[in-house]
């Protein structure tokens, strides 16, 4: 085993131990099943986004998937309606996008009122509902960032979705058991 600096810290060190758990079997799962998903019933789309949202929304157990898919999830959506609000303000005064430079004013107002928006609706939301907002404000064309908005909302949450199913389907005290007997078997 190699030493290699522990998280936060140049000078603690803690044994690096690679492990495929549960999580991450299932995490993977969750993701593979999403893009087969969209590639047999949503072939119109593209799967980037709900497999990143089935990603973030995997967790330990069904508490954690809730916290951090709800965290993806909240955080899109208010990030994708305040970003359409904020680009449709700025669509009044240029309606042809050519002054990007009134933006920058518009996110900083944007991130304010996502903060606010997020301490009442949902504290995990400021981070993920940040990213989208500034895709929607400085990456999009005039005329998709409506439909930008709306897939990401919509991607994220078949994604956020399909880890909480999975985690629903499969709890850690359903698996451990199959675990154990795979692990006896092997060890034979």
């Amino acid at each position: 085993m190699k030493d290699v600096p522990a998280s936060g810290s140049a000078t603690t060190t803690h044994h690096l131990h690679l492990h495929i758990g549960l999580r991450n079997l299932k995490t993977a799962l969750s993701a593979a099943l999403c893009a087969l998903l969209y590639y047999f019933f949503l072939s119109e789309r593209n799967p980037t986004f709900a497999c990143i949202g089935a990603i973030f929304g995997m967790g330990a157990n069904m508490d954690h998937s809730k916290l951090h898919g709800g965290n993806r999830l909240f955080g899109t959506i208010i990030g994708g309606l305040l970003g359409m609000g904020l680009f449709r303000i700025y669509l009044i005064f240029y309606p042809d996008g050519e002054n990007r430079l009134l933006l920058v004013p518009l996110l900083f107002v944007g991130v304010i009122i996502l903060i606010l928006l997020a301490q009442t609706f949902w504290v995990g939301a400021v981070q993920p509902g940040g990213v989208v907002l500034c895709i929607v404000l400085f990456n999009t064309p005039v005329d998709t960032y409506v439909s930008y908005a709306l897939d990401r909302m919509f991607d994220t949450g078949m994604g956020v979705a399909m880890s909480l199913l999975i985690n629903y389907l499969l709890p850690r005290e359903r698996l451990e058991p199959w675990v154990e007997k795979l692990k006896a078997k092997f060890q034979r």
